[in-house]
């Protein structure tokens, strides 16, 4: 589950670096880097890139002066192909990645019609795709995404999170939304090429993460509503930092209790697209306000905590945790899982429940979690007028130790007794 909202609080000054904005006043290199990268696009106007960062330009450009004219099949031609470009790591500055795309070498496509199966996809240069204007993920929101990370270790190898259990989630995703979906073993697989194909861009140990963003959509043509008759499973991926690498900043949330992220029979135990458009007007409106995010109550009763929106929460009160119950509109978070059996393995007390928003003002803790920022610990809730803080230097005793174990497990800093990561070499 991404926790991107959750991230302007923990770390400012990130630097969005988004493709379709690259633009460079200063350097030559912008005009070279432009039409090898996106050759459509080279006639667009100035005003419509951001300034790009001459550091990454010139990463970019050199990147790709070296063109590789046919894509990888597999990770055994890429090993023998791309051993020289991969085994070097990307010339960045390491210690300034923030939460923001900064494209690297390949990404990984495939493609089914309705009603079939996936075969086997293929590496290609990472770049703008082609879509119909009536395609089925543009018209009718058809269109699911995944979100991991790959961590490399002090000997080199890298780490991948529990990868099959978000093949598993886009499988049961892909159901509700009418979509075919591949295999875990097609997910798996795909997800270890992409990073062994961008392996230069995992961060050096300590320095942050490689984030893995699989999609899912409907890539066919289909003009009334229905489901399309084509699917397109595409994985990129994206370096990106530390977020309490300058001190943890604890969020402030306000609790929405008109506006509702999910409603019962609908989407919102899937990570379906559509969800994440839904939460942009109150998380607007909290953020103007100053708040970091906003916290859902269920729409039935508007009493029951739901989820922020990107990521689950959880309250502390003494050796209790407490978090919402799965029940068809919270997404059942990959870290959120991970973090309840860690819970327990460290001798925590877990329910997963109805959680009545009256319990916020007298918990101990109560932080939230998700795939990008991990654990994040909560400073204030702000309840009809009410504001109640649990501290504002940093993580509670609780949701530190949970971190601590969770991370170092991800990073390989400890024995894996779970079975949880998959290490490539």
């Amino acid at each position: 589950m991404e926790s991107n909202a959750v991230l302007a609080t923990l770390q400012p000054n990130y630097n969005i670096l988004s493709p379709s904005r690259f633009y460079s006043s200063s350097s030559s290199a912008a005009t070279t880097f432009l039409s090898v990268f996106y050759p459509q696009r080279t006639r667009f106007s100035p005003p419509q890139y951001l300034k790009l960062d001459k550091q990454v330009l010139a990463s970019a450009s050199c990147r790709y002066a070296h063109e590789v004219k046919s894509p990888f099949k597999n990770a055994a031609v890429l090993s023998d192909s791309y051993s020289s470009e991969a085994s070097k790591l990307a010339d960045i500055e390491w210690d300034n990645l923030g939460f923001g795309l900064l494209p690297t070498d390949y990404m990984y496509m495939m493609k089914c019609s309705q009603g079939g199966n996936f075969s086997k996809g293929e590496l290609q240069r990472f770049g703008n795709i082609e879509l119909n204007p009536s395609a089925g993920v543009l018209n009718y929101g058809q269109g699911l995404f995944e979100g991991l990370k790959a961590y490399r270790k002090e000997d080199g190898n890298i780490l991948l999170f529990r990868p099959e259990e978000n093949a598993l989630r886009m499988r049961q995703g892909a159901e509700r939304m009418c979509m075919p979906a591949p295999t875990v073993d097609q997910f798996v697989e795909a997800v270890k090429e992409t990073v062994l194909a961008n392996k230069r861009w995992v961060p050096p140990p300590g320095k942050g993460s490689l984030y893995i963003r699989p999609l899912l959509m409907g890539s066919g043509a289909v003009l009334g509503l229905a489901p399309a008759p084509e699917y397109t499973f595409l994985i990129y991926v994206s370096p990106v930092g530390n977020y309490f690498k300058e001190g943890v900043a604890p969020i402030n949330l306000i609790v929405e209790h008109e506006l509702h992220r999910a409603t019962p029979g609908g989407t919102g135990g899937v990570k379906t697209i559509g969800n994440y458009a839904a939460v942009l007007k109150a998380q607007s409106a909290a953020k103007a306000k100053g708040y970091s995010d906003v916290l859902y109550l269920d729409c039935v009763h508007k009493k029951y905590l739901e989820e922020v929106s990107s990521c689950n929460i959880f309250v502390v009160k003494g050796d209790v945790i407490s978090t919402p119950a799965i029940k068809g509109t919270i997404l059942p978070g990959i870290t959120r899982k991970s973090i309840i059996d860690v819970a327990r393995s460290q001798g925590f007390q877990v329910e997963e429940r109805f959680v009545p928003v009256d319990e916020l003002l007298d918990a101990d803790e109560v932080f939230c979690t998700g795939t990008a920022v991990v654990v994040s610990p909560v400073g204030s809730i702000t309840y009809k007028g009410k504001r109640v803080s649990y501290g504002v230097d940093g993580f509670g005793a609780v949701a530190q130790q949970l971190y601590s174990v969770l991370t170092r497990l991800q990073m390989g800093l400890i024995d894996d007794k779970m079975d949880w990561t998959v290490e490539l070499s």
